[in-house]
């Protein structure tokens, strides 16, 4: 075992201090991060989305910022503006110029607006005034949105859905947590010192992957495509990054192949968001999730 999987062990362990019984949230998080993705977190109000984020840029000694996001809220208060100074304009940058971002309440804000932070998160930079800067390296947007309410948001395109590699679910605890959570105050997460995760990444990435993997992804977009209940199928970008998340869940576990639990475990949140419905199936009741759960079982051995 490295050691940064030594660390990155550490990290898991000191914010599954902080975020009682959520250890699949966070391991997603985690696997999200080792990949090089963003990740949109979707749960109800006071579920600990935005103390996960916060907990996770301290314990990883990345710097954090967290942008609130409102219908006033204009695209050069995400990304920085040029202000008169000294009889010269100078670039300040805005807080998207962090190591981890926090876009709160994400759909909240004007399209306009969401687009500025989704075009920094795919060109990992901003451009303004025709001059372009680069954002700090690792760079990780974890952004949040309430699945029920609907008054007063914009829902985020299709396209910009893909920007994100992963959709994790944060839902209620089981009851046996709730003691715990009622009765003992999250501990402050220490810092994992020298936790370098581009080197992880690069790690990541070595985990060997066998053909009849590769084919099983490749077979699953094609029957995606052909699903009579999906009015979007798994684009490339959405079968890399389903790919990318199994090999960081294998790095994570101390593997160095990727085996099919990887692959069956990384599908809903690198998939469930790309896959849409139509609205015959919604009006059926139908769920991403299960689509999912049958192109698995077609694809893939028990």
């Amino acid at each position: 075992m490295s050691q940064v999987r030594v660390q990155l062990s550490a990290l898991q362990t000191a914010l599954s201090q902080v975020l009682f019984g959520q250890e699949q949230v966070i391991l997603e998080l985690l696997a999200t991060a080792v990949a090089g993705g963003h990740a949109l977190l979707e749960g109800l109000p006071g579920l600990g989305k935005t103390l996960l984020a916060k907990a996770f840029a301290e314990a990883s000694g990345l710097s954090y910022r967290r942008i609130q996001f409102t219908p006033d809220l204009l695209p050069a208060d995400v990304t920085g503006t040029e202000i008169l100074e000294d009889g010269q304009f100078v670039f300040r940058q805005g807080p998207i110029f962090a190591q981890v971002v926090l876009a709160d309440e994400i759909n909240r804000a004007t399209p306009k607006t969401q687009s500025a932070l989704l075009e920094a998160m795919q060109e990992r930079g901003v451009t303004v005034s025709g001059v372009r800067y680069a954002l700090p390296e690792p760079f990780l947007v974890l952004a949040t949105q309430n699945p029920l309410e609907l008054e007063g948001t914009y829902p985020l395109p299709e396209a910009q859905l893909d920007r994100f590699m992963a959709k994790i679910s944060v839902l209620a605890p089981p009851r046996a947590t709730w003691i715990q959570i009622l009765s003992q105050e999250p501990a402050r997460p220490e810092p994992v010192t020298g936790l370098d995760l581009l080197l992880a990444r690069a790690e990541s990435q070595q985990v060997v992957v066998s053909q009849p993997a590769l084919e099983a992804i490749a077979n699953t977009a094609q029957l995606a495509a052909e699903e009579k209940h999906l009015r979007m199928g798994l684009s490339p970008r959405g079968a890399k990054a389903w790919l990318a998340l199994a090999k960081a869940l294998a790095y994570l576990a101390g593997r160095a192949h990727l085996d099919w639990n990887d692959l069956r475990n990384a599908a809903v949140p690198a998939l469930s968001h790309r896959l849409l419905l139509t609205e015959e199936a919604q009006f059926e009741g139908i769920q991403v999730k299960q689509i999912v759960q049958d192109l698995l079982r077609r694809t893939m051995p028990k």
